[in-house]
């Protein structure tokens, strides 16, 4: 079973890992905590804050996917019409 840390002490040991003065390795030795345990502690803190953004959660805004399923049709039309040029390109060039 693990050890219980008190919550004070988490958010010393997440305050001190974020200010990226030493690698998480040195961190997690400095307070006695495994790394897995740090990295542990880091996410849940930034769930806990919202730090991070959409990203540290793997989900996205509204605003965000809209604006992705825009530029993904963008995408796919100006694929679509630089397949049909290749084609009438290349249907000049090709041996009869």
């Amino acid at each position: 079973m693990p050890t219980a840390y008190p919550k004070e002490f988490r958010r010393d040991v997440v305050a001190v890992a974020r200010q990226g003065d030493q690698s998480r390795a040195q961190v997690a030795r400095s307070f006695g905590i495994s790394e897995s345990c740090l990295a542990r502690w880091l996410r849940l803190a930034d769930r806990e804050d919202g730090a991070g953004g959409s990203a540290s959660t793997g989900r996205l805004d509204d605003a965000t996917v809209r604006e992705l399923l825009k530029r993904t049709k963008q995408l796919e039309q100006e694929n679509e019409i630089l397949r049909r040029a290749t084609a009438y390109f290349a249907r000049d060039i090709l041996p009869k």
